[in-house]
C-alpha cells in the first residue's frame, strides 16, 4: 500500500493535471469533491508544511501580497450532538512562512477569509480540502449515518438541500452545519454576532 505522501503527492499532480480533477472548477457551480481525512474531531489545523499542498488540492495558491480584488468574510459554525466543534485558527495560512490562500482562517472565531487577487466564487469544500477534513451531503470528518447522526445544513438561518460542499461562500453569510441524532428536530444556530471591525 503506498504511503499517505505518496498518495498526497499523487492527489496534488493530479489536480495540477486536470485543473477540475477531485476538487470541481471554480465558479462552476458544481459541488466540490472534498478530499479530506474521514475521522472524528478533534479536526486540527494540518501541519504548517502541509498547507500550501492542502490548497493546491482545493485548487488554489499562494496570494500572499497580492493586491485584493475581493475581501468578504463568511461565518461557519459545526455542531455536533449539541456541542461545538472549534474551527482552528491558519486553515490554509502561516505568517511565518507567508502563506495565504484565498481561503483561510486567523483564529477560531469560525470567520473565514475570502481573499482573491481576481473575483471569482470559492465553496466550502475548498475550505475542507484544505483542512483536511471529509465533507459530503450525509458526513463531516467520519461522523454521519453509521453514528446515527444526521446532517443539516443552513446558510444564513434558512435550510440548505443538497451537498454544503458546493455552498458558496459570501459576505457576511452564516453558515452552519449541524450534525443530531436522527429523527431529532433541528433548528439553526442563532445568529453569528459579528464583530464591529468587520462592519
Amino acid at each position: 500500500m503506498p504511503s499517505r505522501d505518496v498518495v498526497f503527492a499523487s492527489l496534488a499532480a493530479l489536480v495540477v493535471a486536470g485543473g477540475a480533477v477531485g476538487v470541481g472548477v471554480v465558479g462552476s457551480g458544481l459541488p466540490t469533491r472534498v478530499v479530506g481525512a474521514e475521522v472524528a474531531p478533534p479536526w486540527p489545523v494540518p501541519d504548517v508544511g502541509d498547507r500550501p499542498g492542502r490548497a493546491e488540492l482545493a485548487g488554489m495558491q499562494n496570494v500572499w501580497g497580492q493586491d485584493l480584488a475581493m475581501h468578504v468574510h463568511t461565518h461557519l459554525s459545526i455542531t455536533v450532538d449539541g456541542e461545538d466543534v472549534t474551527i482552528p485558527g491558519d486553515i490554509g495560512h502561516d505568517a511565518d512562512t507567508k502563506l495565504a490562500a484565498p481561503l483561510h482562517t486567523h483564529d477560531t472565531s469560525g470567520i473565514v477569509h475570502v481573499e482573491s487577487p481576481r473575483r471569482e466564487s470559492f465553496v466550502l469544500g475548498q475550505l475542507f480540502t484544505e483542512w483536511d477534513v471529509h465533507l459530503d451531503a450525509v458526513r463531516i470528518g467520519s461522523l454521519g449515518p453509521d453514528d446515527g447522526l444526521e446532517l443539516t445544513a443552513f446558510v444564513d438561518g434558512s435550510r440548505w438541500s443538497g451537498d454544503p460542499a458546493g455552498i458558496r461562500l459570501s459576505d457576511f453569510e452564516d453558515v452552519a452545519l449541524v450534525l443530531a441524532p436522527r429523527g431529532e428536530t433541528v433548528a439553526a444556530p442563532p445568529a453569528f454576532a459579528w464583530p464591529p471591525d468587520y462592519r
